[in-house]
C-alpha cells in the first residue's frame, strides 16, 4: 500500500495513503500559547478594513460557523457499516456527506448536516462575501492556522485548542485550498476534533467545517477518521 509518513504537531507519526495525500502538503507546526483577551466584534464589513483589521475581520469569519454550528451535545460516531455510504452536495461548491445525516438549516450556515444519532457531529459550510482573490493574499496556511488557533482560544467557551495539522492542495483548476487539523475543548461541545477546510472564489469565502466528538472514553477511531478526511479532502468549488 502506497503511502508517507507525515508528523503531527504531538509527534505521533501518522500514515496516510497516496490515495488521501494526492496533491497535499503538509507540515509541522506547534500548537500556540493561549491568549488572554477577547476577539473584537466585528464593525461593517470586511471590506472597510485596513489591511491589518482586514486580517483580523476574516479570522473572526473563520470562526463564526464554529461557535454557529457546534452542537451542546457531543457524543462519538460509530460506523456499524463497513463503510458509510457518502453522498455529493452541490452549490457553488461541492462537499461529500454521509447518506445517512439530515441537512438543518442553521443561521449563517450555507448547508449543515447533523449526525442524528449524535447531534455534535455536524458538517458545515459557509459561504462570506471578502475583498480577496485567494487566500494566498492573506498568508501562508501556516499564517492562517496559527491566528485560527490564536481566535479559538481567545473564546470564553473555549478551555484548550490544540493544532494538529495545517496544509495546503490544488482544487479544481489550480484553486489553492487550505485544510486544518485541531483538537478543541469547550464548555459548549465538550472535547472535539475539528477538520476545515477553506478557499476563496470570486471574492467569497467558503469554509468548510467538520465537527466530531473525540473524549479519552472515546476517542476517534482509525476508520471514521478516513471517512472525515475523505469528506474533508471532498471539499472544492463546483467547476
Amino acid at each position: 500500500m502506497a503511502g508517507i509518513w507525515i508528523s503531527s504537531a504531538s509527534q505521533n507519526p501518522v500514515f496516510l495513503r497516496s490515495s488521501h495525500i494526492s496533491r497535499h502538503r503538509f507540515r509541522t507546526f506547534a500548537a500556540l500559547p493561549p491568549q488572554n483577551h477577547k476577539i473584537s466584534d466585528i464593525i461593517g464589513t470586511i471590506n472597510s478594513y485596513s489591511k491589518s483589521r482586514r486580517r483580523s475581520a476574516f479570522f473572526h469569519l473563520l470562526l463564526v460557523p464554529l461557535s454557529g454550528i457546534h452542537s451542546q451535545l457531543a457524543k462519538s460516531i460509530e460506523y456499524e457499516n463497513k463503510d458509510d455510504e457518502l453522498e455529493v452536495y452541490t452549490d457553488g461548491f461541492t462537499v461529500l456527506h454521509p447518506s445517512s445525516w439530515l441537512k438543518v438549516d442553521k443561521a449563517g450556515a450555507t448547508v449543515l448536516f447533523v449526525d442524528e444519532k449524535a447531534k455534535g457531529n455536524t458538517i458545515g459550510v459557509v459561504v462570506n462575501p471578502v475583498k480577496l482573490f485567494s487566500l494566498k493574499d492573506f498568508g501562508t496556511s501556516q499564517f492562517v492556522a496559527e491566528r485560527l488557533i490564536q481566535a479559538e482560544k481567545r473564546k470564553e467557551s473555549t478551555k484548550d485548542a490544540q493544532l494538529l495539522k495545517f496544509g495546503e492542495r490544488l482544487g479544481n483548476e489550480g484553486l489553492s485550498i487550505y485544510e486544518f487539523e485541531y483538537t478543541l475543548d469547550s464548555s459548549r461541545g465538550g472535547m472535539k476534533r475539528i477538520f476545515s477546510a477553506a478557499f476563496v472564489v470570486s471574492k467569497k469565502l467558503y469554509l468548510l467545517n467538520i465537527s466530531h466528538s473525540d473524549t479519552p472514553e472515546n476517542p476517534l477511531n482509525g476508520k471514521t477518521r478516513m471517512i472525515l478526511e475523505r469528506i474533508l479532502h471532498s471539499f472544492d468549488v463546483k467547476l
